[in-house]
């Protein structure tokens, strides 16, 4: 191995917690980090950068400098509510951005009273403000290396969620490693950030969209700011999980984003749908009503509470859509009415081939992927894989009714052995890798840069095993936090070493957009007559569409 490759490889093992051996050479003792990880400086001569509006400064621990709660635009509270994002007003002292930021206003859900879910989780709860247009940064240094950069956009549907949630966001490993500058951001959420005004005056055209307008600010933020912070405004890529992966597809599908980012990842997000015009003027009409607001008085919409506003929205939502009775259909997602962004042909485009979903930048590399099991997991259910075949045809039934035998047939061909609810939940799911898999083709019939898929399918250990391949699980190992995150991962050596190669790919793919590893087999793009996907297991391995004839099953 060349002394570069070894320093490389130390720096990215170290980065994502791979302890070494207990044998360790002392050449790669001499390529360690020396730096201590725990302890903090907080000089400002050391730790302050200079910003369009103002120098900043943050704090520098384990090789890296990081920035926290930096403002890339005005408080949009009060005057500013429902207006297109403003720049922050601009500062001259040097400004502490050691702590993160208010995140926007929200309904976080359910899932912190639930102990396990909470557990894997480890929520970075927040103080809620609609001072909330913050970013962050994390930068092995302030120097003049121009590495790529890696800009997160978070899950949450459009309704919730912040830029530091959970651990897994953190992206001090991936920074340690040299090869890269991440940022995290905030934006508005809900009905601050989608509610449709548009009938008001062409002033409001633009307000179901003020949410992905918020992060087309973050990024211009990062274009004229990120050199400062030893990053290359020339090589920047958006990724995101959930909520967030298709927050990376509306940014594909805006003419103000392009050119502002170079490379796209989407995990989880390919099944979000977004608001038709006429949806997103009736579910705003709905509200407004509720809420006794006449058609033009913004003034009165601005003075009132947030609480008022998201009280009246969810009575709204709970009275038109569907009732949730505990059976997973996420089919159903595509019925449902909720705030999200607008097709509005001008600053969202709709993929002319296929209406209904957005258009994608032909000429920006993508990568496309999902988790085995998603949503349908034994998380808070410790006699999920109790069930019995007869439950599991009785759901089966109900979701592809006079298919059940045949649906059960082929999803257990591949593998006979499996438990019932393994089934039921690859069943459950399937519409979600559907999704990804539609994507890819929608991009092949448009000509478009590369598109490479992955299918994370390694099964997490903790709970006896029940979470599986959760919604999110992927999320730490791309960031290389699968010790940080040992409550997701279990953080053993198995975890440590399928990170180590992920992380690789990903600063591969931001640094000249081809994800290669050497310890990953070739991962091959897309093409006409080859859909395969790089499988994330124990064993990484290029897969062709093995679960089509299951998913051909439930269609």
């Amino acid at each position: 191995m060349q002394r570069r490759d070894l320093i490389r490889a130390a720096s990215v093992a170290g980065a994502v917690g791979l302890a070494k051996p207990a044998t360790v050479s002392a050449q790669e003792n001499a390529a360690l980090p020396s730096e201590n990880r725990f302890s903090i400086d907080t000089a400002r001569v050391r730790t302050t950068a200079r910003t369009t509006a103002g120098p900043v400064r943050g704090y520098r621990q384990g090789g890296v400098t990081m920035f926290k709660g930096v403002p890339y635009g005005a408080p949009t509270g009060g005057a500013n509510r429902f207006r297109p994002p403003r720049p922050p007003q601009p500062w001259t002292e040097v400004r502490s951005c050691l702590n993160y930021g208010p995140i926007a206003p929200q309904d976080k859900g359910t899932g912190r009273f639930h102990d396990e879910e909470a557990f894997i989780f480890r929520w970075n709860d927040a103080v809620e403000d609609e001072d909330c247009l913050r970013l962050n940064v994390w930068t092995q240094s302030l120097d003049e290396e121009r590495r790529p950069v890696l800009v997160w956009l978070h899950g949450g549907g459009f309704a919730a969620g912040s830029g530091h949630d959970i651990p897994a966001f953190d992206g001090a490993n991936l920074a340690a490693t040299g090869e890269t500058v991440v940022v995290t951001l905030n934006h508005r959420l809900n009905l601050l950030g989608f509610l449709d005004l548009s009938e008001w005056g062409e002033e409001y055209a633009e307000s179901a969209n003020l949410g992905m307008l918020d992060i087309v600010a973050a990024l211009r933020w990062v274009r004229d700011n990120i050199a400062g912070f030893g990053g290359d405004p020339s090589r920047v890529t958006i990724f995101g999980q959930s909520g967030g992966g298709a927050k990376v597809n509306a940014l594909m599908a805006m003419p103000e984003a392009k050119g502002l980012y170079h490379r796209a990842m989407v995990m989880s997000g390919s099944f979000a749908m977004f608001n038709s015009p006429e949806k997103a003027r009736g579910l705003s009409a709905l509200v407004l009503e509720d809420l006794g607001i006449g058609r033009g008085d913004l003034p009165s919409l601005q003075a009132l509470p947030y609480a008022r506003l998201r009280t009246a929205a969810e009575r709204v939502m709970a009275r038109i859509n569907p009732s949730f009775d505990g059976f997973v259909d996420v089919r159903r997602i595509r019925d449902m009415l909720n705030f999200a962004p607008k097709l509005d042909g001008k600053t969202l485009l709709a993929d002319p081939r296929h209406p209904g979903h957005v258009a994608s930048d032909p000429q920006v590399p993508l990568i496309i992927g999902s988790t085995l099991n998603e949503f349908v997991t034994g998380i808070n259910n410790p006699a999920a894989f109790a069930m019995t075949d007869e439950e599991l045809r009785r759901r089966v039934e109900r979701f592809v009714p006079g298919k059940a035998e045949t649906a059960i047939a082929a999803f257990r061909a591949p593998g006979p052995e499996d438990k019932p609810f393994a089934l039921w939940s690859r069943m459950a799911t399937a519409p979600i890798r559907q999704a990804v898999i539609d994507q890819a083709r929608r991009r092949l019939q448009a000509g478009s840069a590369p598109t490479w898929l992955f299918w994370f399918t390694w099964q997490s250990p903790v709970l006896e095993g029940r979470p599986m391949a959760f919604h999110c699980l992927d999320i730490p190992f791309w960031f290389g936090n699968a010790q940080t995150c040992a409550s997701m991962t279990g953080g053993g050596w198995d975890a440590l070493v399928l990170s180590a190669s992920m992380v690789r790919s990903l600063l591969a793919f931001a640094a000249d957009g081809m994800p290669e590893a050497k310890d990953l087999p070739t991962w091959r793009a897309v093409s006409g007559d080859d859909l395969a996907s790089l499988q994330l297991a124990d064993r990484p391995v290029m897969v062709r569409e093995v679960d089509a004839a299951e998913r051909a099953a439930i269609g």
